[in-house]
């Protein structure tokens, strides 16, 4: 093998370091980086798929208008003649970007110096507004700057860590795992997980409160009065302090515990295991973040860790996790419309201290569109221009369709994408082939304000460039060189970093001026660093604001916007699962990373299900007044009753009707605009087909218009989860008609048909289906699809769904890391398997990442009973 190279991983914002080996075979190996503060070598199992993500197959590799192959002078020169003419006609605010955290920062500042400081417009704004933008305004009121106070070792030395909105056992699994062996080093420790659902981060809790949906901010005002009656603050301690301990001394115990629907005792408990440890660290993510009142939220956690002096200290803080790998980098760039670069607002000193730096006479004067109303702007017409980059809105904001009919009738989409084919590509005029992970070069800041780089090993594959390039090409041919000159992302990295110490002298949080100066060789070697970074070293923390003292800031509890009805009688979660990300743009195309949860599921309580006649793995329809989506039913206790939890990673590239956020209404925070995406009103109905089934197929799949579908990511064939209302065999007919295929068939009372083709003795078309799930052994299938001919009883074997040879089906897949299936591990509980670590030391499952032990506890707990 070559010698590695050290990056970072692209998915969640805990920014593992990684290590990329080429293998003589051409491949590329990806383990953990050991010397990565991060992870110290761990990685979860979407991390340890990253080799798997690398092919081109499906990428964008060359630029295109209107669906042609242009060359990219073409493509820029056209791009940039119609931002002109568009900015001439309608002004500077009929223009808009929309950006990602999967950005490297490099890439941002590019886009955010475009936008705001030479096109003149705020409209810039990223697919991070959906998950930490009520973060951003909670840690601006409390602290006057966007600080994160916390880092990873806070979790290994704190007494107490309160999980609240968070799944990090299958949103954060490396985070998590480090809390796991902290816990296990230090029992005494207690941890306290908060949310509505049972989940696997549920695993390690000393108390579990499944609050009413919602309801979070009520228990931690409640908490901030209980923790002033016990040792009441010094006067004028705080800004807001009088109003915000005058609206919390109304939430005594009892209203605390009615509004949240807790027992008062457990409320009680949590009050005081907080008050009485000595360090206490909350951790939160998006079940505070996506709500209408999100930003109260976060403040409500953070007023009672000032309270009570649990901040600025080792294994104390309020800490947001963020989402994506470089959500806090693009936060750092001024990738949120309401802001500008390196913490400056849009006050006068800010934006001419900007404009000198910049040298541009240009610059912004107040805030842009946020997301969710930037997409209502573009449907009203009154943004003509968006350029969207790196991320798939059509599957990720709220009120889908909207979106979609915003892009249909937008003048100029431009898409620059890795992907060629996208829910949101579908509607661009222009569309850019970017570099992927692997191919970039840059940096990305994580949850703990750490910066890390990520390093190219990968040749640009077609005609892909880099997003930083792409941008500083449009800005020259729109008359702007001499400012978009850069050669090299080095470059760009220096300037942002001589911007955050640009006449800062401690007045703004972020100044990483101590890498403005780095040479090329410095950059590339660059090791993981944590910001401030300035020739002084790192501050203590501090206030931020005018007064110089932290705030408290006044929160009056409130429920969601969505209210359950006759109409739409329960309320709907989303969220993430252990093996997908985002829109499944790279995950979904490994196999691997589908066995565990293969199709959308929507979790129900069994009296929900009895009392709308749902079975368990049955499918059902799911109905907002918005839109639906078909799912299969999950039944579990560890849904509250009245309330269904569905995934949000499926779009129309995976599902025929599995987009979550079709459902979603656009509901958003005042403060920080980011949508209510956690409680949304549904009806839910069983849906029983006249079949269900699965098929095959070493070509492309054309379903009737009534056949609702699922793909699966399958080694050298095309696979799909499928069922319809209407009989299969027509739609087989039309399939397979006229292609000389040789057919073999079986059936019986209605209850299954089953068919194979075959061509030459090749397997051409296997379809399975019944009136359930017909149960097969999907190994052998693929098998066949590889191993070509077989002989007749091969074939009966095979038409029957069997192994026609030594194909073990292993059954569900458990742990994805080392591929190990629910029958497989079942089988070595009836062998003597009778612990967690009894099954690793066998199967190896639950060693690597971690988060199949929930589910390595819930079989062996099941094989007891």
């Amino acid at each position: 093998m070559n010698a590695p190279v050290r990056s970072t991983c692209p998915y969640c914002g805990v920014g593992c370091g990684v290590e990329a080996r080429q293998t003589e075979a051409g491949l590329y190996e990806i383990t953990g980086d050991k010397r990565h503060p991060a992870n110290f070598g761990r990685l979860c199992v979407k991390g340890a798929a990253l080799g798997e993500t690398l092919a081109p197959d499906g990428r964008l590799l060359y630029p295109e208008i209107n669906g042609e192959r242009v060359e990219w002078d073409t493509a820029l020169a056209y791009t940039a003649q119609r931002l002109r003419t568009i900015v001439d006609e309608f002004g500077p605010q009929a223009v808009a970007f929309y950006a990602s955290g999967q950005l490297l920062t490099e890439d941002y500042y590019a886009a955010n110096k475009l936008m705001k400081g030479f096109i003149g417009s705020a409209n810039i704004d990223t697919n991070s507004r959906l998950c930490m933008s009520s973060a951003v305004v909670g840690y601006k009121r409390a602290f006057g700057a966007d600080a994160v106070p916390c880092s990873y070792e806070d979790l290994e030395q704190t007494d107490l860590a309160v999980l609240v909105g968070s799944n990090a056992a299958w949103a954060h699994p490396v985070l998590y795992q480090r809390l796991v062996q902290a816990k296990k080093l230090r029992p005494q420790m207690k941890v306290v997980v908060i949310d509505p659902r049972r989940t696997a981060t549920c695993d390690i809790a000393d108390l579990h409160l499944a609050l009413r949906p919602g309801s979070d901010a009520g228990l931690f005002v409640g908490l901030l009065n209980y923790l002033h009656l016990q040792q009441p603050l010094a006067a004028e301690q705080f800004d807001g302090q009088a109003e915000a301990l005058k609206l919390a001394a109304v939430w005594p115990l009892t209203k605390c515990a009615d509004f949240c629907q807790l027992e008062a005792d457990a409320v009680q408990t949590f009050w005081q295991w907080f008050a009485e440890a000595d360090r206490a660290v909350t951790l939160y993510t998006m079940g505070i973040n996506q709500s209408s009142s999100g930003s109260d939220k976060c403040n409500a956690i953070i007023n009672a860790h000032l309270a009570c002096g649990k901040l600025a200290r080792a294994g104390c803080g309020p800490f947001s996790l963020t989402g994506q790998p470089n959500a806090m980098g693009g936060r750092e760039v001024g990738g949120l419309a309401n802001q500008l670069a390196c913490h400056m607002n849009f006050e006068p000193a800010d934006i001419a201290r900007l404009g000198q730096f910049w040298g541009s006479e240009r610059i912004a004067e107040t805030p842009g569109l946020m997301a969710v109303e930037l997409f209502g702007a573009i449907g009203r017409g009154e943004v003509k221009a968006v350029w969207i980059m790196g991320t798939n809105p059509v599957v990720s904001l709220p009120d889908a369709l909207c979106v979609e009919q915003a892009l249909a009738k937008c003048p100029l989409v431009i898409v620059s994408d890795v992907a060629l084919q996208t829910d949101t590509g579908r509607y661009a005029n222009v569309r850019f082939p970017a570099l992927a992970w692997g191919e970039k070069n840059g940096t990305v800041t994580n949850s703990e304000r750490r910066i890390s780089r990520q390093r190219s090993f990968l040749p640009a594959p077609g005609e892909a460039r880099a997003d930083w390039w792409i941008v500083s090409q449009i800005a020259q041919r729109l008359g702007y060189s001499e400012a978009f000159s850069w050669r090299h992302p080095q470059e760009i990295f220096c300037e942002h970093a001589a911007l955050s110490g640009y006449e800062n002298h401690g007045s703004r949080a972020f100044d990483i001026s101590g890498l403005a100066n780095l040479s090329r060789e410095q950059y590339d070697a660059l090791e993981p660093v944590r910001w401030p970074v300035t020739s002084e070293g790192e501050p203590v923390f501090k206030s931020w604001r005018v007064s110089g003292k932290f705030q408290l800031v006044p929160v009056e509890p409130d429920l969601p916007q969505a209210v359950a009805d006759r109409c739409y009688p329960l309320i709907l979660n989303t969220g993430r699962i252990r093996d997908q990300w985002h829109t499944m743009t790279r995950t979904g195309g490994v196999a691997r990373l589908m066995q565990h949860i293969n199709m959308p599921f929507l979790e129900i309580h069994p009296d929900d299900a009895q009392r709308y006649g749902i079975q368990d793995a049955g499918l059902v329809r799911i109905a907002s007044r918005l839109g639906g989506m078909v799912a299969r039913a999950q039944v579990s206790l560890n849904q509250q009753a009245g309330s269904v939890f569905a995934p949000m990673h499926w779009s129309q590239q995976f599902a025929r009707k599995g987009q979550t956020n079709s459902l979603v209404a656009g509901v958003c925070d005042p403060h920080s605009g980011q949508p209510e995406s956690k409680q949304t009103a549904v009806r839910v109905q069983r849906w029983q087909p006249a079949w269900q089934g699965e098929i095959f197929a070493r070509d492309k799949v054309t379903f009737a218009q009534d056949v609702q579908w699922w793909r699966q990511a399958s080694p050298g064939v095309q696979h799909f989860l499928c069922a319809a209302d209407s009989a299969c065999v027509a739609w087989l007919e039309t399939l397979t008609a006229g292609r000389g295929w040789q057919l073999q068939t079986a059936c019986g009372d209605e209850q299954f048909y089953h068919l194979l083709a075959w061509r030459e003795g090749e397997l051409q078309l296997a379809f399975y289906a019944g009136k359930s799930w017909p149960q097969i052994n999907n190994g052998a299938v693929l098998a066949a699809f590889e191993n070509g001919s077989l002989t007749p009883a091969e074939r009966h074997l095979l038409l029957a769904g069997k192994a026609p040879g030594a194909v073990n089906d292993t059954g569900k897949t458990i742990c994805s890391c080392f591929g190990v299936g629910e029958k497989t591990i079942l089988a070595a509980i009836a062998t003597g398997c009778q612990s967690v670590t009894m099954l690793g030391e066998k199967l190896q499952c639950g060693t690597n990442c971690g988060s199949c032990i929930p589910e390595l506890r819930a079989l062996l707990t099941k094989t007891a009973d």
